[in-house]
């Protein structure tokens, strides 16, 4: 029985030993598929690729085809009226507003759309990723009212103090895997940012040039 219990904890420790390798980390439990694509917008919209991938990761765990109860779409979870609305923002024509958000599965078309609303919602949050967060999961009417109710300003970080739980779930798995991201693929490319030098990570998104 001794001896039983302790190649069970000789397995344990093992298996603990290989998973705390990077390569196997990047391979079995944080992979970063789309990179190229990810990097791309995320350099476009000016938004944390880091923050973009670990939000993939958590929204759909990197399934295409996911599809949630509430009607979100693809990798990373868009709704089809917030896809119209990122659209209509993006200034696309009508016939490419009915494609992409007929193709909302496309990883090209979802990570795009994604990346943007994301960088927006940082944004408006003017840099604060537990609230740009918050928003992306349950919708920016609610934080703005969560923020006037409870007087919280834009250094606001107390992720306990967000009244939805699943929400407050949320955002600790999406900043953990944005820390596991950005140590496992970039100690150079990875920069916390104060909130209060927001203004410097990004402008006015709609007066990027696309």
């Amino acid at each position: 029985m001794i001896k039983k219990v302790l190649a069970i904890c000789a397995t344990m420790v093992a298996i603990y030993f290989l998973i705390s390798v990077p390569t196997v980390q990047k391979k079995f439990l944080y992979p970063f598929p789309y990179r190229s694509t990810v990097e791309s917008y995320s350099s476009r919209w000016k938004v944390d690729k880091f923050l973009a991938i670990a939000v993939m990761k958590v929204e759909s765990n990197f399934a295409e085809a996911a599809h949630s109860q509430s009607g979100a779409v693809g990798l990373m979870q868009i709704m089809p009226e917030t896809a119209a609305w990122i659209a209509y923002q993006l200034g696309e024509k009508p016939d490419e507003v009915a494609d992409d958000i007929k193709n909302l599965r496309d990883p090209e078309t979802n990570i795009r759309y994604g990346t943007w609303y994301l960088a927006e919602l940082e944004d408006e949050f003017k840099g604060n990723d537990v609230l740009a967060l918050a928003a992306y999961n349950a919708g920016r009417g609610n934080v703005h009212e969560w923020i006037e109710k409870n007087h919280w300003n834009e250094n606001f970080s107390d992720v306990d103090k967000i009244p939805y739980a699943e929400t407050r779930d949320y955002v600790k798995r999406v900043l953990y895997c944005r820390e596991k991201y950005a140590k496992l693929y970039s100690t150079n490319d990875f920069i916390a940012t104060p909130i209060a030098l927001h203004e410097l990570r990004f402008a006015r998104l709609k007066n990027l040039s696309l």
